[in-house]
């Protein structure tokens, strides 16, 4: 099944919802990185959440950004999405491995600890929006819980998943976004928040087969379910020799007369594919001719 999103609104448009199946973008990320289990499924969880948060978005250009900086043996992971269902991210460190947790599963929690979530709007405006909040749980859908109820004021419910096989490749990778518009009636919140706490695990539902549709027909199916879009979703990487000459332009003629004169080729990496670019002397002199 090729990853997409589904957006759909139930209970006469008081609930609005997302889900998405991404197991091939979780597993590009996953070849890309080399990351360990573990890091696979807590960046997987982040890519997951980021492809239905850019969604969400309204123009064309507009980009999210979601950040981790967290204390743990992971340091960190950064996503980016766009409003067409593309998404890429990386991790701060690929490998990490620790013991599975109390419950048996992979221990996100643990590999990043304590720490910070930054979620970053770029909508064409002067300056981005920027949320942040603690870490609550560090299991990644939980935190995006607390970030919408506490920095834009929507009470929602997400569920992110990442199943693996025992060759460590992705086996399952998927979740969903719940959410309350402000005018929801009392009713319909108590029922939602029960549907939604029978909800274990979305690893679980996706290898019963259910689909992005059938997933939040399980959880929305009694408030008139309505799809009203389904998007193709894709660890896409934007990178190219351009954008790589354009930064190094950026760092100055100083630099780059330094660089010239070490007369030694310089490699790029992108971080978010890990394709190199290959500047040689000459290369950057073309480049200072050019450019000044």
């Amino acid at each position: 099944m090729k990853d997409y999103i589904v957006r759909a609104t139930a209970a006469n448009h008081q609930i609005r919802a997302f889900a998405v199946t991404s197991r091939e973008l979780v597993e590009q990320a996953r070849i890309y990185h080399n990351t360990s289990p573990i890091m696979t499924a807590a960046l997987g969880r982040l890519l997951t959440g980021g492809a239905m948060m850019g969604v969400m978005m309204k123009g064309e250009q507009d980009l999210l950004t979601l950040q981790i900086k967290c204390g743990g043996p992971a340091k960190g992971m950064t996503v980016t999405a766009d409003s067409r269902g593309n998404v890429k991210g990386y991790p701060h460190v690929p490998d990490v491995m620790l013991p599975p947790n109390e419950k048996g599963k992979l221990d996100v929690g643990g590999a990043l600890g304590p720490g910070i979530l930054s979620v970053i709007k770029d909508m064409g405006l002067r300056d981005p929006y920027v949320g942040q909040v603690a870490l609550q749980t560090s299991e990644i859908a939980e935190d995006l819980t607390y970030y919408f109820a506490t920095s834009e004021q929507v009470p929602s419910a997400v569920g992110l998943g990442v199943l693996m096989n025992k060759d460590n490749t992705v086996k399952q990778a998927g979740g969903f976004i719940v959410q309350l518009m402000p005018f929801t009636e009392e009713a319909v919140v108590a029922a939602l928040e029960e549907k939604v706490a029978s909800v274990t695990s979305v690893t679980d539902l996706l290898e019963q087969g259910l689909s992005p549709e059938t997933l939040l027909e399980r959880i929305l199916g009694e408030f008139g379910l309505e799809i009203t879009d389904k998007i193709p979703a894709a660890y896409h990487c934007n990178c190219s020799r351009d954008r790589v000459t354009k930064a190094i332009v950026s760092i100055g003629v100083n630099d780059i007369q330094e660089m010239i004169e070490d007369n030694e080729p310089i490699e790029v990496n992108c971080q978010f594919c890990d394709k190199h670019y290959i500047f040689t002397p000459e290369d950057l002199k073309m480049l200072l001719d050019t450019q000044w």
